[in-house]
């Protein structure tokens, strides 16, 4: 059995190829990808071959970890029934690729149990489901704050926020340094940080990447708050130690979701809790793979890039 999927030979080196995939077994499902996201995060580092060394990485891959399509082949131990509409979050099912993701590909092969059942009348936004999981799993848990600052307007903060809401909690406050990027709150202010008087907050959630913010955001809590780093960092992090002292501030680091952060996160979304409306700023066909990474990767315009799988064989 053969797919059409994304491949990244090495570094800034992407297109479209056919692999061979591994047979299924009791317990998998075949899953025909109507759509698949791109990630600015962990995808662009290995685009850009910036990516510090991570188990099971390598070229060439498959990159993408969020796909929605439909069950086509079931195993009977698998859980799923053909016709099934699931999210998939990347797949290691490659004959020749490295499949660390996975998920972008017109066909994949997935234990059924790595699978979540998704509303068919999502489309494109049921790709979006691990980025909002993401969200979430920073934000639930015993003894985490609600933020009540965020740092960057782009899909995650977005997502932040609009959990925050959701949860009946105080709007937080989100910084955006690009104009551009403002508009589309749900329910919160989005403000240049420029223009925020404010040394007071309780929990701020860095959703920028930028390990630069961390002086300032020290400056920016309340005696015993909170930052919460939210985004991936390349570069080692540093602070200057006096005023963290001072301020006995906390850091605290948030991991990928869990299973329990995607069925948490799918109910909020089909309940009607949680939007995902206009998160998806661009679509490209399958076949548009190298221009669509590009410029999801380059364009600040692009909140989110989804590839269009449905016309490829």
């Amino acid at each position: 059995m053969q797919t059409t999927a994304v491949l990244l030979e090495q570094p800034r080196r992407l297109g479209l190829s056919a692999l061979g995939l591994t047979a299924p077994g009791p317990g998998d499902a075949v899953i025909e990808v109507a759509h698949s996201g791109i990630s600015t995060g962990t995808e662009k580092l290995f685009w850009s071959g910036q990516m510090p060394p991570f188990p099971g990485m390598g070229y060439p891959l498959v990159p993408g970890y969020e796909s929605a399509g439909e069950v086509v082949e079931a195993g009977p131990d698998s859980g799923l029934r053909v016709g099934d509409h699931v999210f998939v979050p990347g797949a290691n099912c490659y004959d020749g690729a490295h499949g660390l993701f996975g998920g972008a590909a017109r066909r994949l092969v997935s234990a059924g149990d790595r699978t979540v059942k998704i509303d068919s009348t999502l489309g494109a936004t049921g790709a979006l489901l691990a980025l909002a999981a993401t969200a979430r799993h920073a934000m639930a848990g015993l003894d985490k704050a609600m933020p009540d600052l965020i740092v960057g307007h782009g899909t995650l903060g977005r997502l932040l926020a609009r959990l925050t809401v959701a949860a009946g909690a105080p709007a937080p406050t989100v910084w955006e340094i690009d104009a551009d990027r403002r508009d589309g709150a749900f329910g919160y202010d989005v403000i240049d940080p420029a223009d925020d008087p404010r040394r007071d907050y309780r929990a701020i959630y860095d959703a920028s990447g930028n390990g630069a913010l961390l002086n300032d955001l020290v400056g920016r809590i309340v005696k015993g708050g909170e930052i919460v780093l939210a985004g991936f960092y390349t570069a080692p992090l540093s602070f200057a130690f006096p005023p963290a002292f001072m301020k006995e501030a906390r850091f605290r680091i948030a991991a990928e979701w869990t299973r329990a952060d995607l069925t948490a996160t799918r109910a909020l979304v089909e309940s009607g809790a949680l939007s995902l409306d206009g998160l998806i700023t661009h679509t490209r066909a399958a076949e548009d793979a190298a221009a669509a990474y590009e410029t999801a990767f380059a364009d600040p315009a692009c909140l989110k890039m989804i590839l269009d799988w449905r016309a490829v064989a």
